[in-house]
């Protein structure tokens, strides 16, 4: 048998088609059902009809789980409005609970900011920062305290999305990207692209509007999608990080810029007073709106299996409810996982089976995980992720788990035959906390 043909393909659409067609999902595909235009307050119930876009089964109302023989039994006290449990790699749901219910996404709605965007820039160009840049910011929106006439690096804005939630990071990057409008347009076509069809896109921050909706299974695709970009994991892991401050003048009348140190809102990476680091936790993103409520989508691995939880808008108003709620999630998933029938699926992209036919000429192939990295780019053998706590050169701290996987996706030729490995691995995501 010829040996695996790989090659980084660094074009984002490239990426999110090539290195998906690892897929290779055999149930059938439905778009969105219809349904009316959300308002700024989502309705109390589900509607009676929803999307069955990964399965017939989770566009019902209500829990969706599939137990056999010895499986655990979902746990009580899960109070949100909409839950998904799935495996990252197979892409099966394990569970859901009103998976396709359109409701207020809040800063979750930054991961399909990330991945539409985050492949554009490398993350060393610089960008001063324009009066403009920062127009049209929400009243009350999360910010990392950009500030005006200053120079910041495409890193620096990253770190600001992903560990503050800042709004001013996602405006003065959406300037850099044509402006917000030309930004939301390219963020809904990625939407469509991956399927995530419960997903429409008013404002790129995820800042409560009307008719800016998305889905817990929507979320858990866009975040599947995001994890096989290397900045994006590098990103959603970091804990802490320095961010350049303003520009002053010292006692001695220089101008000196120093900096300060942000810490990543995610509760289940950084922890917090009620809450603990949920072990082999790898991000990735939270939110909180009034509209949406707390909304979270986390990655955490445990003995090489890889979940997926998103979280919409817990009933329970606890502190850190949402994180309560997904390490429960997390927990029976990880127990639960070989023991339940699968209730659905993530499905691939719609450029999967573009792929799939390119994939026949050995050209038109690609390593998963490699690419999408800002400014393009590939990881090398050898690459080592930083240490649990260490402190990186740019002085952010990245938590890294091992998400014992394969090197890419496998591309097989056989009697002329083009076939690819159902599973997605996930790269070197992090390394677990010890």
């Amino acid at each position: 048998m010829p040996a695996p043909i790989m090659q980084t393909v660094r074009r984002s659409l490239l990426v999110t088609s090539a290195t998906l067609a690892s897929l290779a999902l055999t149930a059938p595909v439905s778009l969105a059902a219809p349904s009316p235009s959300p308002s700024g307050s989502p309705s109390a119930t589900p509607p009676a009809t929803m999307s069955t876009v990964g399965g017939v089964r989770l566009g019902q109302p209500g829990t969706q789980v599939a137990l056999a023989g010895d499986a655990p039994v979902v746990p009580k006290g899960i109070t949100a409005r909409s839950w998904i449990v799935a495996d990252a790699e197979s892409g099966d749901v394990l569970a859901a609970h009103n998976a396709h219910w359109r409701l207020p996404p809040a800063s979750t709605m930054k991961m399909l900011f990330a991945d539409t965007v985050l492949p554009k820039f490398p993350k060393s160009t610089a960008h001063k920062v324009l009066p403009a840049d920062l127009e049209g910011i929400g009243s009350g929106s999360s910010m990392v305290g950009i500030k005006e006439n200053e120079t910041y690096t495409v890193h620096d804005l990253w770190l600001g999305v992903f560990l503050r939630s800042g709004n001013d990071a996602v405006h003065v990057l959406s300037a850099m990207n044509g402006g917000v409008a030309n930004t939301v347009a390219e963020m809904n076509e990625h939407a469509e692209e991956l399927q995530a069809l419960d997903t429409n896109v008013v404002s790129p921050d995820g800042y409560d509007a009307s008719g800016q909706v998305s889905s817990a299974y929507d979320l858990t695709l866009i975040a599947r999608s995001g994890l096989q970009k290397k900045d994006f994991r590098e990103y959603c892991s970091t804990v802490s990080a320095k961010f350049p401050g303003e520009t002053k003048k010292n006692k001695k009348g220089k101008r000196v810029r120093g900096s300060f140190e942000i810490q990543n809102t995610n509760r289940l990476l950084s922890g917090d007073y009620d809450i603990s680091q949920y072990p082999g936790i790898a991000g990735v993103k939270n939110g909180n709106t009034t509209n949406a409520g707390a909304t979270f989508t986390g990655v955490a691995e445990r003995d090489g299996r890889v979940l997926l939880v998103t979280v919409m808008n817990p009933e329970k108003s606890d502190h850190n409810e949402v994180y309560k709620e997904t390490a429960k999630l997390f927990d029976w998933g990880f127990a639960a996982a070989g023991k339940v029938t699968p209730v659905g699926e993530l499905v691939a992209p719609k450029g999967t089976e573009q792929a799939g036919k390119a994939g026949a000429n050995p050209s038109a192939s690609a390593t998963p995980g490699t690419s999408g990295e800002a400014g393009g780019g590939a990881a090398k053998a050898g690459d080592k992720p930083v240490a649990a706590g260490a402190v990186a050169e740019d002085g952010s701290r990245g938590m890294w788990t091992a998400l014992a996987i394969t090197g890419g996706v496998l591309v097989l030729l056989a009697a002329g035959a083009f076939l690819v490995n159902r599973r997605w691995p996930l790269p070197d995501l992090v390394r677990r906390r010890r």
